[in-house]
Parts: C-alpha cells; sequence; structure tokens
C-alpha cells in the first residue's frame, strides 16, 4: 500500500478498519466555525487587545500553524467573528414569497422573540466591539466591512422586494435599511453614561415599536388598511 498525491495510506483504508492513528482532518469550513466560535469566548473573556493567538490555538486544541494558515492575523479572526455574528443578529435572506405581515417578518428579521440567553450572547458581543473599536482603529473597520454594511444591504434588498410587491412605498432602500436598523438596535446599548439598560422585555417592546413607527411611515396605504383589518 503506497501514498498517493491526493492522502496517505490511511485514506486507503475503509473507515470500519481504521482503528487507530490520527482522526481525520475536519473541512477548513467547519474548522474555521469553531475556531471562531471558541475565539468569540476567548474575546468576551479578555476583550480583544487582551486575546492572543496561541491562546486561541489552546482553547481549540490545534496548532498555531493551523490556526494562522486558516486566520493569518488577529484581525482576520475578529472579521470572522463579525461576519459570523452579523448573520446571528438578522435572519436574512428569506424567501421572496413569504407572506407574513410585515411587522411579524421584520420581528423574524431582527430577532426578536429569540431565546433570552441567545440575546443576551448577541448583546455582549455589540458591548465588546464598541468599546474595544475606540481603541483598536481595524475593529471599527472590520465592523462596517464586515457587519454593518453587508447587514444593511442584506436589508436593503428585503424592503426593496417588499416594494416590488407593492407593501412598502417608493423610497430608498439603503437609506430605509439604515434608519430601521438605528432605530431598532439602539436600544442594545447605552447611549449615554446615565443611561439604563432595557431589560430583554423592554428590548422587544420597544423594538416592536420601532417597527410599528417604521410601517407607519413607509407601507403603502393598502399595506396600512390590511395591517389594521
Amino acid at each position: 500500500m503506497t501514498k498517493t498525491a491526493q492522502g496517505s495510506d490511511e485514506d486507503d483504508v475503509p473507515g470500519a478498519l481504521r482503528m487507530r492513528g490520527r482522526p481525520k482532518a475536519r473541512p477548513d469550513a467547519q474548522e474555521r466555525q469553531r475556531i471562531v466560535v471558541a475565539a468569540r469566548e476567548l474575546f468576551l473573556e479578555a476583550g480583544y487587545g487582551g486575546t492572543r493567538m496561541d491562546e486561541v490555538a489552546a482553547r481549540c486544541g490545534v496548532s498555531k500553524r493551523t490556526l494562522y494558515r486558516l486566520f493569518p492575523a488577529k484581525t482576520d479572526l475578529f472579521c470572522a467573528m463579525v461576519a459570523d455574528h452579523r448573520r446571528s443578529m438578522l435572519a436574512l435572506p428569506r424567501s421572496e414569497d413569504e407572506d407574513l405581515p410585515l411587522a411579524d417578518a421584520l420581528a423574524a428579521i431582527f430577532r426578536l422573540e429569540d431565546a433570552a440567553a441567545q440575546a443576551s450572547e448577541r448583546l455582549a458581543f455589540i458591548r465588546l466591539a464598541l468599546v474595544e473599536s475606540d481603541r483598536f482603529s481595524e475593529i471599527g473597520e472590520a465592523i462596517v466591512r464586515e457587519g454593518a454594511e453587508p447587514a444593511r444591504q442584506l436589508l436593503g434588498a428585503w424592503l426593496a422586494c417588499q416594494q416590488h410587491r407593492g407593501r412598502l412605498r417608493a423610497f430608498p432602500t439603503s437609506t430605509m435599511a439604515r434608519m430601521l436598523m438605528d432605530m431598532v438596535l439602539s436600544v442594545l446599548v447605552k447611549r449615554f453614561p446615565g443611561d439604563p439598560l432595557m431589560s430583554s422585555e423592554e428590548r422587544v417592546r420597544h423594538a416592536r415599536l420601532c417597527i410599528e413607527v417604521f410601517l407607519n411611515g413607509c407601507a403603502t396605504e393598502a399595506a396600512t388598511v390590511a395591517r389594521s383589518g
């Protein structure tokens, strides 16, 4: 049995017979996601500046060589964390023929009914990113490039679809998306030192009110009548 260019001699042995030796490596995509999840825990514990890549490697049980192959720098790792967080914040894209009432669809997009633990994890990462962005310029750049801008584009595309279906009046979708995100997500952080954080229940109520105010201004007359009927 010889080695080939495609792999080692173990690759030729049926899985049931491969009882010993090193376990088969995970696909890169799976390994990247596993590292992102573990790194987020470390970053929340120590902050961006206080987290070292060798600590990430130790937490994940991977060699530093593997870690740096998948994430050449700590900034690359944080960018992947921001992108992963953005997907957890907005349930987009969605089916174009989804027929939920607009208020319910937006509540689902912003994941307002997620479990309190999930919402708390997302909030913790947002606070970390905002605090660290004041100290490290690359954090702010990552938030815009991997988080805020793609999120606005996805939300804008969904809003454009609703316009095409006659459910929202004509208005620049990029502006609508920015306005809606500012309204709904503003309750997740303190806006000034004396501003108390809302409870999870208060945040959901406030976000739903924001959605209602937004729709009162943007929905077509037909959609408004349908929503109130």
